[in-house]
């Protein structure tokens, strides 16, 4: 089931893509205005906590990465060591 930010991000897309109608561009526009307060909704990612095993797993992945800066690499190890 998708969450409201799902549904009105899909609306902001279909307001942005340059191939659909101007009565769908409409459409979309009067929904986020009528059902999510403009489009103005909580991000998908403050619905829920992150699982700490996925979260640890990305980060062990940027270390390994090798098209990763330095620099996001020394960030994922630190946040790493405060995980632990």
């Amino acid at each position: 089931m998708p969450t409201e930010a799902q549904i009105a991000g899909g609306h902001k897309a279909n307001i942005n893509n340059p191939n659909t109608s101007q009565e769908s561009k409409e459409n979309s526009k009067k929904i986020l205005d009528n059902e999510f307060n403009g489009g103005d909704v909580p991000k998908a990612s403050e619905n829920r906590d992150k699982n700490p095993g996925n979260v640890a797993g990305g980060l062990k992945a940027t270390l390994k990465n090798p098209n990763v800066s330095d620099e996001a690499k020394e960030s994922a190890k630190e946040r790493l060591e405060q995980m632990e």
